[in-house]
């Protein structure tokens, strides 16, 4: 049986231009100023994705993107952007879509536990600075070692609260902890659900296995994130979208180079990423992005400038799709140039004239060939979508939601034993034995004695539930997340 899967329409300029389904997972940039039409080119690609078995990952930042679900026809504009390219099979069809919310109000609950999204990622989220992180990293290394698990906010904060009031003797084993520090990252929890924090972490956790569904005719599963509400929050947002590309890193097996993608992941509003990121996140970010290809993962980053990306990643997006660019300013100047630069020269194309006069709908392409070679950059009309642009009604959400595989999963949260309540039973016992706190000196070696004596006497219902692990068995990954097996539910 052959495995050739048929390739892409994504415009037509001197000639119809294609994506290779077995060049997807080299990645792209879809970008562009506000209106031109980026949105419009992702939901085209995601279509054929999905048309084609392969499931897709997007957020919906507008809340435009909803009727994925139903047949286009519709519009007048998609009418006739199919006369101009001369489409005389196309089609209208919706697309099998699962929606998911962080909130729960348009879509399956989205959740990731603390232990799993990792001290890294958590520290971006509340915006610690060098020395913060550091002693957000000690928190979770204790909580590790002593079978803790992290599951909620209010494990996190509990645990932040007991290594900062036993500072002193966890000093010897993991070096000194600030009492200014443990006061800033508190106070950032705060702030963190004030915004949805006790949405956002919790259990049961995503399965990242659950994005790789297809339908009963084979097409591939087009998960929609609701985002508006998110981004309001844009660096939890940011960091999020982030977890979970982690998580298809670290969860999925080596594939090599295979003739589609298992999923293609859109990142839009991809600048947040970036904004304010340590140098250490962004080598592990780039890191990420070069290695994710060989599990058969596409990442399509979706921005208004290429030059919110930085370079070592930019390089790694071999797909390219470049709606209008405005030069009011001189760093917009300078980003027509960039643009412009990085596309194989078309001798008969002035790219960087062409960037400011394109059209809405328009776009200067250049896609990989078989051999992984870009092709020259063409001006070019981008295909029109086949779903209806109209969005859904509720009931439609509604309808859409309770039928899909996973309804009912997702939807009852679960608050089992974890960091909160071993701590609060062990301050319950000291408090009725009242016993004297543990000196300094019995905190050594493996950190079984003193403090940590107790932690491990009630760290064993923790250990149970994180499988036949003991703390110092978790592996976290290149983002800090649990990697791999170390992984338990």
């Amino acid at each position: 049986m052959s495995t050739q899967v048929s390739p892409i329409l994504v415009g037509k300029g001197t000639e119809e231009l294609f994506l290779s389904p077995r060049m997807a997972n080299r990645h792209g940039l879809i970008a562009g100023a506000t209106g031109t039409g980026k949105t419009v080119t992702l939901r085209v690609l995601a279509e054929q994705f999905s048309a084609r078995g392969i499931p897709v990952f997007m957020a919906d930042i507008k809340g435009d993107l909803s009727g994925m679900a139903k047949p286009g026809g519709d519009h007048p504009k998609v009418t006739e952007r199919v006369r101009e390219l001369g489409l005389e099979d196309f089609t209208y069809g919706g697309f099998p879509v699962v929606f998911w919310d962080i909130f729960g109000e348009r879509g399956h609950p989205i959740r990731a536990t603390v232990s799993e999204m990792g001290p890294l990622l958590i520290s971006r989220i509340l915006s610690l600075n060098e020395t913060q992180s550091g002693v957000m990293s000690l928190v979770f290394k204790i909580a590790d070692d002593n079978g803790l698990l992290l599951l909620d906010i209010k494990d996190l904060r509990a645990m932040v609260r007991f290594v900062g009031d036993n500072a002193a003797q966890f000093k010897t084993e993991y070096g000194n902890i600030s009492p200014a520090s443990i006061g800033a990252i508190q106070r950032n929890l705060l702030v963190l659900e004030e915004q949805g924090g006790d949405y956002l972490f919790g259990e049961p956790a995503l399965d990242i296995m659950d994005f790789l569904q297809t339908d009963a005719d084979g097409r591939g599963t087009v998960n929609i994130l609701a985002a508006e509400r998110l981004m309001q929050s844009p660096k939890v947002y940011a960091t999020f979208l982030l977890w979970l590309l982690a998580e298809l890193f670290e969860q999925l097996p080596e594939v090599g180079d295979p003739a589609k993608p298992k999923i293609v992941f859109f990142f839009d509003e991809a600048h947040l990423l970036f904004e304010d990121l340590s140098q250490v996140l962004e080598d592990r970010i780039e890191q990420v992005v070069r290695l994710i290809r060989s599990k058969g993962v596409g990442v399509y980053f979706v921005t208004q400038n290429p030059l919110d990306i930085p370079d070592k990643v930019l390089g790694q997006l071999g797909n390219r799709v470049q709606h209008a660019l405005r030069a009011f300013t001189p760093r917009d100047q300078k980003a027509v140039q960039a643009a412009a630069q990085t596309f194989r020269t078309n001798p008969k194309l002035d790219t960087k004239t062409a960037i400011m006069e394109l059209g809405v709908g328009e776009a200067l392409v250049s896609l990989l060939d078989e051999k992984g070679t870009p092709a020259m950059v063409d001006r070019a009309l981008v295909a029109p979508p086949r779903s209806s642009l109209t969005l859904l009604t509720a009931d439609e959400f509604s309808r859409i939601v309770q039928r899909s595989l996973l309804f009912g999963t997702y939807e009852k949260t679960i608050d089992r034993e974890s960091a909160y309540e071993i701590l609060k039973k062990k301050a319950e016992l000291s408090a009725a034995e009242s016993a004297p706190p543990p000196s300094p000196e019995r905190v050594t070696g493996r950190g079984r004695s003193g403090t940590a004596d107790l932690l491990g006497a009630f760290a064993k219902s923790a250990a149970h539930a994180i499988g036949s692990q003991v703390g110092r068995q978790i592996i976290r990954g290149v983002l800090g997340s649990i990697f791999g097996s170390g992984k338990q539910r």
